[in-house]
């Protein structure tokens, strides 16, 4: 290394929600010399974030613009609906949306379940940011439908919440940029997908190259094939040789029964 070169680092993003410390213990245990940053984002802006070079891969919600963005989906969260602690819902294990008509349901900015069409009576206004949305809630203005993670975030005394079986659900993937699946992008595919130290999937060997630079690895192959074909010829030619060899002694050589009975002749002693 030179004194201009810097040592590999590998920076992550992830989004409110998203919980990589076992990832990232996983990371400093494998790759001890390779630096891990952590950068949070807004779920809205882990694409631009992406993108733009801030971050060479990211723990992010779906959907993404997988024209741009590669992504391996992780898992998806339950939806729950965060309310005061007295409220009626709590009288209940588990609801679906059709029983929150009634209540004004909070539909912040940013917002990461995609709606089709909002449960609930509308707020007068949208709040800015999902911690906006959980003061209000905690102030009786409303109930508020998010992924559990961010309902575990923003926890209060106060409050509880409930799981709504028919929500949408809101999925979290590994991301990168298309054009940017370096190795150690592959490193932490590995890690997220569970892979041991010694898997055999991950990077891809360097391939063999002769003494004027070009890639011997396809020829190597292919005269190791040729190799092997050539040999199993063989062995076939030999054991067929072997099996004509018994056919001779047994039927006398011409395939027409004339067996020798004995004798270095062959033939009977007249009497």
């Amino acid at each position: 290394m030179t004194g201009s070169e810097a040592p590999p680092s590998f920076r992550l993003a992830y989004v409110p929600g998203v919980t990589p410390d076992k990832w990232v213990r996983i990371w400093n245990e494998r790759l001890p010399d390779v630096p891990l940053a952590l950068t949070q984002v807004p779920a809205a802006g882990a694409a631009g974030v992406l993108l733009d070079g801030g971050a060479d891969a990211g723990l992010v919600r779906l959907p993404v613009d997988r024209t741009l963005l590669s992504a391996i989906p992780l898992y998806t969260e339950t939806t729950v609906v965060l309310i005061p602690r007295d409220h009626l819902v709590t009288a209940a294990d588990e609801v679906t949306v059709a029983d929150l008509a009634d209540e004004i349901v909070l539909h912040p900015l940013d917002d990461v379940l995609g709606w089709e069409r909002l449960p609930g009576r509308p707020a007068l206004e949208r709040p800015a940011t999902t911690a906006d949305a959980v003061e209000l809630v905690a102030a009786g203005i409303g109930a508020l439908l998010v992924p559990l993670s961010l309902a575990r975030l923003h926890h209060r005394k106060d409050l509880t919440y409930r799981t709504v079986t028919d929500a949408p659900a809101s999925g979290v993937a590994l991301s990168w940029p298309e054009d940017a699946h370096t190795d150690l992008v592959e490193d932490f595919i590995g890690i997220v997908r569970g892979r041991t130290v010694n898997s055999t999937r991950g990077r891809q060997p360097e391939p063999a190259r002769s003494k004027d630079g070009k890639q011997t690895a396809g020829k190597q192959t292919a005269g190791k094939q040729t190799a092997r074909k050539q040999t199993a010829g063989k062995q076939t030619g030999g054991a067929r040789r072997g099996t004509g060899g018994s056919h001779r002694g047994a039927t006398g050589g011409n395939g027409k029964g004339k067996g020798r009975s004995g004798g270095r002749g062959g033939k009977p002693r007249r009497p």
